[in-house]
């Protein structure tokens, strides 16, 4: 378990202006942003804030990490946004500034306010055009590979502000093309996301018996990355399966045994876990706690929380647990059993697993050699 929480992600609009249909917020068993307020508040910005500079200081941390996510964060406007990034710019502890955005009006205006706080932006990009606008359309059905792509562009020209890309995989998409693409950008980081996706509703393609269609996905964009010199960028996912593999943590939601120390604030200020929860039934990322009247240690002290949900019993005999620590854990769910199961995703990740120790190890023995 975590000793304390080092990012916190802040839900700052809780409406998008996409209509994603693979969306684990708008899309998935969890319709609680109906009831959400569109637009974290400055006082309760304020009251997070507070919260955080309580958790800094009885934990002695030197700097935390404030993501200002959705939703879709721009749709605050410049104003509000600006009201928000100077609640935690001006924090006792040193913020580390990142917004998450789908790039759609991610444009001067913004822009030269990221430049202002010196935050990092990231960008939710599928691929290329028939990749990203399979999934990523407006509420007209129209694509945003475009607007998004032009959007990148221009932030990757500002430095120090290129965050990174965010890509959802589809396994109907070619993983070198996808990867290439994404690079084409300059990105200094891309992360995949496994679909969010449990035993009761499988991710897309994820069937019993039904091979390794991930491993197979993930493992041509490793080979393609891994084998790149000099390397071409950060692959996180991967890079945290690495690290795994030499001893180390990944730090990476989802890999490795120890849970990730993040912390969500929704728009009305209430506490919850991992969004990814979502995903698995209403109400499953709540805590019942808000910052108004609870400090975030108070989620340490709540039973069956994901930040202490050790692995699945039947994962701790398994070779690979040290390195996938039984999935991400809104995969392992499943209705009528609860979260103590191995990954919906447990055939890939053994086979991507083993197929990135294989090569590290190889590699490993050339150099001593």
């Amino acid at each position: 378990m975590p000793e304390s929480f080092r990012t916190f992600v802040l839900k700052v609009h809780s409406r998008c202006d996409l209509a994603c249909d693979h969306c684990y917020i708008y899309e998935s068993a969890d319709q609680s942003w109906r009831d959400r307020p569109l637009m974290m508040s400055a006082r309760t910005a304020a009251a997070t804030a507070a919260r955080i500079e309580e958790h800094a200081a009885a934990h002695g941390l030197r700097s935390v990490n404030v993501v200002l996510h959705g939703g879709e964060p721009l749709l605050c406007g410049p104003a509000h946004l600006r009201t928000l990034l100077a609640t935690f710019a001006g924090m006792s502890v040193r913020a580390h500034l990142t917004v998450q955005t789908n790039g759609l009006r991610l444009g001067p205006a913004f822009l030269d306010l990221f430049d202002e706080f010196r935050v990092r932006v990231g960008v939710s990009m599928d691929g290329g055009r028939a990749a990203h606008d399979r999934h990523r359309r407006t509420r007209a059905g129209r694509g945003s590979y475009d607007r998004v792509r032009a959007a990148v562009e221009t932030l990757a020209a500002r430095e120090g502000r290129f965050a990174g890309l965010l890509c959802t995989i589809d396994l109907r998409n070619d993983p070198v093309e996808v990867y290439e693409e994404l690079i084409s950008l300059r990105p200094p980081a891309v992360d995949f996301l496994l679909p969010h996706g449990n035993w009761s509703q499988p991710p897309p393609g994820r069937v019993p018996r039904g091979g390794t269609p991930y491993a197979d996905w993930l493992i041509a964009v490793f080979d393609r990355w891994y084998g790149a010199v000099p390397p071409e960028t950060s692959v996180r996912f991967l890079e945290g399966i690495l690290v795994l593999h030499l001893g180390g943590r990944s730090g990476t939601e989802g890999i490795g045994p120890e849970p990730a120390a993040v912390v969500v604030v929704e728009s009305d200020g209430s506490i919850e876990q991992s969004d990814a929860l979502k995903s698995a039934y209403q109400g499953a990322a709540a805590t019942g706690l808000h910052v108004a009247t609870d400090p975030f240690d108070a989620v340490f002290g709540l039973p069956g929380v994901a930040v202490r949900r050790p692995p699945p019993s039947a994962c701790l005999a398994c070779p690979r647990v040290r390195v996938c620590g039984g999935g991400h854990v809104a995969h392992r769910y499943r209705d009528g059993a609860g979260f103590d199961r191995p990954s919906v995703y447990c055939p890939d990740l053994y086979r991507l697993i083993g197929h990135i120790g294989s090569r590290v190890t190889g590699d490993l023995a050339r150099l001593g050699g």
